[in-house]
């Protein structure tokens, strides 16, 4: 049976063999693991199963068939979209909401630490890590960045992404918006879906957040991991600097 790529990254290459995905390890994939199987002790159904280790030491997790990446874009501009990805991550935040691991592997850039009200976030919940059917999201996607964080880490990193802080034009060119988006309207949606009765304080949650988010990717940086490393090298986390930047200037134009 053959490969077939799905992310060819020379630092993390990704294919499917039948109704598997093959993925590389990382120092901390233990922990994951634990979740992976927390969550499927827990009945909660939109997560890959961790099948094993093959013997090129990669991890073997179940394939969800449906569409994702670059297609989450366009899923999250409607209202149903955005309100099911909304109470998905509630779904998963009360899954979890007791979950402690016992390994020792630790996370990615984390000290393991788990401070009150803290509960393990999956740390990159972006329209592209999700699958959908439809306008129903009814997957989850890549959890190499879970760390022990409050819950409102996920929702306003989220909301980076579905608000979106972007300009209006990046919006309607990349992020599949047909006009200029209602980012105030489009929060208060995702936070009532979630379960939040305001969004008070939510631009400045973005705003931290992303600043927490770069803070780690120079911590791995540093540690040598990839690919943020060549991210450093490169330059581009300038164009995270700048991005959060314009986040500021659009907290300030909200209504």
């Amino acid at each position: 049976m053959s490969d077939e790529v799905l992310q060819d990254d020379p630092y993390r290459r990704v294919v499917r063999i039948g109704d598997t995905v093959r993925r590389p390890l990382h120092p901390w994939s233990t922990t994951v693991h634990e979740l992976l199987q927390h969550l499927q002790e827990q009945g909660f159904e939109y997560a890959p199963r961790l099948l094993g280790i093959d013997d090129e030491g990669r991890e073997v997790l179940t394939w969800i068939d449906g569409e994702s990446g670059g297609d989450g874009w366009a899923k999250v501009v409607t209202d149903e979209g955005l309100t099911a990805m909304a109470r998905l991550l509630r779904d998963y935040h009360d899954a979890v909401r007791d979950f402690r691991p016992s390994s020792a592997a630790g996370w990615a850039a984390h000290d393991g630490v788990f401070r009150p009200g803290d509960l393990v976030c999956h740390g990159d919940f972006g329209p592209w890590n999700l699958v959908w059917h439809g306008n129903t999201p009814i997957g989850i996607l890549d959890w190499d960045y879970t760390w022990p964080h409050p819950p409102l880490h996920d929702v306003v990193y989220a909301l980076e992404y579905v608000a979106p802080f972007r300009d209006d034009e990046f919006a309607m060119s990349s992020m599949r918006h047909p006009a200029a988006p209602d980012r105030r309207r489009r929060m208060e949606v995702f936070a009532a879906a979630y379960g939040l009765t305001a969004i008070d304080g939510l631009a400045d949650g973005v705003i931290a957040q992303q600043e927490e988010v770069l803070a780690r990717v120079r911590r791995l940086a540093a540690e040598g991991r990839q690919p943020q490393l060549t991210w450093q090298e490169s330059g581009a986390l300038a164009g995270i600097e700048r991005r959060i930047e314009q986040s500021r200037e659009l907290a300030l134009d909200l209504p």
